[in-house]
């Protein structure tokens, strides 16, 4: 399969090529941060609704969920090939096409009669919006350079960080205004009159790439990677109606299918060809693999604990989802405040900041899990708020500080492929999550005869231990940055490969490259 690329001088559009001097560049954020949002709110929004749907649809309830688990399911299958195409045929492009398929499977699925066609269309609406995300960061890393690519991630970071934390709430305020039967379908089809806007300012506003000759997709990398990630994730996405009882042996399935995609990488690599994914960006490219690790870990608490947040509240505590969603804002202001300020301070604290944001959300998640536990129980609610809030923050200095660390020194042809490969492992820690967080959840239940406030904190808690592994290995990344640093500093020493001014090429240039 070909597709077209750059000419072999490796030609850039004047973004690229000037370091992001394009007067219109913070409007053309402002538009890709309108449809990441909306991609992934889908994500958690459309949970409070899932009851209305099957009362309406008339079908069952692992039929419905279905609505739910397949747009995550297609959504993380198609991220890093959606960014590799991107990276080849212009981001702008792949972004403008997705973002017209997310506006039309929204119509659909909300109008569809019957549960057979919404979650046809949820599953193309997931492929559409995996192809959307990669190209949210690599558009930032083509239009942004230096202080300015802090500041642009901290605004994508508080993206990712209110999009997953308000979903309830917004879920929750549009089944109150569009009250009654079918009132569930306004959850999709909100979505059209935002997403037309966004696309008729995107063709305006977003830079273009110029095109050149017609280059190979690795389909080998294609088919290696996306059956690995289908293995893993399926048994979690089915973890309600058993999955992971049934499945489990899918895990293995998956994990050798990526050794081999691995293998099958470095030897298109080797070969002088452009793998899906190149090898040198995990082990030539500082501060990438480091960086996809902490955010899986993250993800792994930061997603899961959203859902169990939900079921202590609306069923442990009569709360509707509104007021559930409302409970947990606390979380999602602190983040979205701290992510715009810790992408100012990113390129001075360096991974520092992440390792101070982990720290506040294990301390703030702990918190919260001792006091749902302990406190009495007319103010344990009240008490939690403020763990929540310091949870919130922590997780601001976390998410868009990891992202501009982590792909800080990808070059821009590989962006696209970069950020793809790093929102799979975001999606893989929180398929985990949301399988593993609310099952402790229910097994704690029962054995504890309903006894809510064990379950909610044990599950919270266990929340906090990925949140741990991902600061040791922030602390880890951290102290190698100093060691850099100092050798960097002694008089004669040349800056290293993956460092600012170190001439990174991440891996043998290829024809085309320059």
């Amino acid at each position: 399969m070909h597709f077209g690329t750059r000419a072999g001088t490796d030609r850039l559009a004047p973004d690229e090529a000037d370091g992001g001097n394009d007067p219109r560049r913070w409007r053309a954020l402002w538009v890709t941060l309108v449809a990441g949002f909306m991609s992934l709110l889908d994500v958690t929004i459309v949970a409070v609704a899932l009851p209305s749907m099957q009362r309406d649809l008339h079908t069952t309830a692992p039929a419905i969920q279905w609505v739910v688990s397949g747009y995550a399911l297609t959504f993380a299958l198609v991220l890093v090939t959606a960014g590799r195409i991107g990276d080849a045929v212009g981001r702008h492009r792949v972004f403008l096409l997705a973002l017209t398929a997310f506006v039309v499977c929204s119509a659909t699925a909300g109008a569809a009669p019957t549960i057979t066609l919404l979650v046809v269309a949820r599953l193309a609406q997931g492929v559409a919006a995996g192809c959307l995300a990669p190209q949210n960061s690599a558009l930032i890393q083509q239009m942004f350079r230096g202080a300015e690519r802090g500041r642009a991630f901290g605004l994508f970071g508080a993206t990712v960080g209110v999009s997953g934390a308000v979903g309830p709430v917004v879920g929750g305020l549009i089944l109150k205004l569009a009250a009654g039967p079918d009132g569930w379908r306004w959850i999709f089809y909100v979505n059209v009159p935002v997403g037309v806007i966004a696309l008729v300012l995107g063709f305006r506003l977003l830079p273009r790439t110029a095109a050149g000759r017609r280059e190979s997709l690795d389909l080998g990398g294609v088919g290696l990677l996306g059956c690995g990630v289908l293995a893993l994730m399926l048994p979690l996405v089915l973890a309600e109606s058993g999955g992971v009882r049934r499945l489990w042996w899918l895990f293995a399935v998956g994990l050798a299918l990526l050794v081999v995609f691995a293998r099958w990488e470095r030897r298109v690599a080797g070969r002088g060809g452009r793998p899906l994914l190149h090898p040198s960006l995990v082990t030539a490219t500082r501060g990438y693999a480091a960086g996809a690790a902490i955010a899986t870990l993250y993800f792994v608490g930061f997603s899961g604990v959203w859902l169990v947040f939900a079921l202590f509240l609306q069923n442990g505590l009569d709360y509707s989802p509104l007021r559930s969603g409302l409970t947990v804002t606390p979380f999602a202001i602190g983040s979205a405040v701290a992510a715009a300020v810790a992408g100012r301070l990113v390129e001075r604290l360096g991974r520092l900041l992440t390792v101070c944001g982990l720290a506040g959300v294990a301390l703030g998640l702990g918190t919260t899990a001792a006091v749902l536990r302990w406190a009495p129980a007319g103010s344990m609610v009240w008490l939690a708020l403020p763990a929540l809030l310091l949870g919130g923050v922590g997780s601001g200095c976390v998410i868009s500080p990891n992202v501009t660390m982590t792909l800080r020194d990808v070059p821009v042809r590989m962006a696209g492929a970069a950020g793809g490969a790093l929102q799979t492992g975001q999606r893989l820690g929180g398929a985990v999550g949301t399988a593993a967080l609310p099952g402790v959840f229910y097994m704690v239940l029962v054995a504890g005869h309903r006894d809510y406030r064990s379950a909610v904190a044990a599950a919270v808690g266990l929340g906090v231990v990925p949140v741990l592994g991902a600061l040791v290995l922030a602390v880890r990344d951290w102290w190698l940055d100093r060691d850099v640093g100092r050798h960097r500093a002694s008089p004669g020493t040349p800056p290293g490969p993956g460092h600012a001014g170190g001439g990174l090429t991440a891996g043998p240039p290829h024809a085309g490259e320059g």
